[in-house]
């Protein structure tokens, strides 16, 4: 009888073992991520495809508008997206939120973000430093707002103030192409000292390639601060139920405005997200204490020290 005792006990133990790295379903090994063309969100995707590579599982990025994005998320074709700007995305996000056709995680993986318009400081030193400026340098703007690719939030925000009359800017024309197309624009115009307003966000390398000032006055549009913004994570409702140790990871996901500018720099000179967040992360391997807090590599071993073997640490 002690020995049948023994051996339950022994049993009992494993399953609990067992249970504690259950392992996530082999459907999960197949993380899909969106990216809406912003630098910032690959960085952030980078590193996290990166840890995922490390633990064993097999990431992949699709390029897609957010609206495409969050459908992409109700239809379960996208798992995870790192960038839920609140409060500019918030109109794009909320009807499919209430619909309970998309989960925004609870703590946000950045904090001190911003997004509005901006202008490079010799714009503002001339006199055009709040949104109400703006139709005062109509014929100096050749009367056109540059915003970024086609259904992005910011570039509905600007459209709507067109569509009001918002600020006067009833004449004025958005110009949609894409975050690469916007800031050639940009930086076409400070070269020629010319006058432009455009859409800016920090973080982003923008804000150290050129002075550049963010306008006030966009509260009621952009939100306060400047468009201060927290950026979330959305996934799928059942996604954490479904792949839980992916769903602790990215619950796990915390990022700076410093962190992602360091990975944001090679990017916009061409280097793969992916091979910027590598180099990032072997040079600042303390993230990944945090990060991987709880998780496992897909067939549930240790995860932290399978991804610093994947870096070479």
């Amino acid at each position: 009888m002690l020995q049948s005792r023994k051996l339950l006990a022994t049993l009992a133990i494993a399953a609990c073992s067992q249970l504690a790295f259950a392992q996530d379903p082999a459907a999960c090994q197949k993380v899909h991520f969106a990216d809406v063309g912003w630098t910032d969100i690959a960085a952030t995707t980078g590193m996290a495809s990166v840890v995922l590579d490390g633990l064993g599982y097999k990431p992949s990025t699709t390029i897609a508008s957010v609206p495409i994005t969050f459908a992409g998320i109700k239809s379960k074709q996208i798992d995870v997206f790192l960038g839920y700007w609140n409060p500019s995305m918030t109109p794009v996000i909320e009807p499919f939120i209430k619909a309970k056709q998309i989960k925004v995680l609870d703590k946000p993986n950045l904090v001190g973000a911003k997004y509005t318009l901006a202008v490079p400081s010799y714009v503002a030193a001339a006199g055009l430093k709040s949104f109400a400026d703006i139709a005062k340098f109509k014929k100096e703007l050749d009367g056109k707002i540059f915003g970024i690719e086609p259904g992005n939030d910011g570039n509905a925000l600007i459209q709507g103030m067109i569509q009001k009359n918002q600020f006067g800017l009833k004449d004025f024309k958005l110009i949609e192409s894409s975050e690469a197309g916007m800031l050639a624009e940009a930086e076409r115009a400070v070269r020629q000292k010319k006058f432009i307003v455009f859409l800016g966000w920090e973080p982003h390398p923008m804000n150290v390639k050129m002075r550049m000032t963010y306008l006030t006055g966009g509260d009621d549009v952009f939100g306060p601060n400047l468009g201060e913004a927290k950026v979330y994570t959305a996934v799928s409702p059942d996604y954490e139920t479904r792949c839980p140790n992916v769903g602790k990871f990215v619950n796990n996901l915390e990022f700076t405005t410093g962190i992602e500018n360091m990975v944001m720099g090679p990017i916009m000179n061409k280097t793969k997200p992916e091979v910027a967040a590598k180099e990032y992360l072997k040079k600042n391997p303390a993230v990944l204490n945090k990060w991987l807090a709880g998780v496992t590599t897909f067939d549930g071993k240790d995860g932290l020290a399978a991804v610093k073997k994947s870096l070479g640490l």
